[in-house]
């Protein structure tokens, strides 16, 4: 189901159970500050019963360079599901959708935070290339990842935030 269509309180109460009242101070929520999200490429999972039990919203976000122009990426996350439900494919279903609505839209590269074991084994996200990125806040460099969805090279260096301009 598209994210839009869920109600954000919900979405903000399931990403609190799943992560925690502290997460708007991560690194992630630096990079993709103040950026609405992507609505053709944020899903939610909603139980019989009317409840949101999933949601992955993906972020308008750029690597900045040094002279100021920007490459525009695609920040996947976060993924979240009800702790209840966690480690039963849910995610991992909603990461399917995301990775294939993107090849299927010819997007810009998908990047994230997260685990490369995990990430690269299912969908090939990897390290590959991020070398030279930084971010707003503390980040461990094996675990930015980033995927090609239409084989374009990925690479160069600055600094990932939001994108300054964000195509219609």
């Amino acid at each position: 189901m598209p994210l839009n269509l869920v109600p954000e309180d919900a979405i903000e109460r399931l990403l609190d159970n799943a992560f925690g009242m502290d997460r708007h101070g991560r690194t992630a929520y630096l990079i993709r500050n103040d950026m609405p999200w992507l609505n053709a490429l944020s899903f939610g999972m909603v139980a019989e019963d009317g409840a949101l039990v999933g949601s992955l919203q993906s972020w308008p976000v750029a690597l900045t360079r040094e002279d100021g122009a920007q490459t525009p990426l695609i920040m996947v996350g976060p993924v979240a599901v009800a702790p209840s439900l966690q480690r039963t494919g849910h995610g991992r279903m909603m990461m399917d959708a995301v990775v294939a609505a993107a090849r299927a839209h010819a997007t810009e590269p998908l990047m994230m935070i997260g685990d490369p074991e995990y990430y690269g084994r299912f969908w090939g996200f990897s390290a590959e290339g991020t070398q030279g990125w930084d971010a707003p806040g503390p980040f461990e460099p094996r675990r930015l990842l980033a995927l090609s969805v239409d084989g374009r090279p990925i690479g160069g260096s600055g600094m990932l935030g939001p994108r300054i301009a964000v195509a219609a």
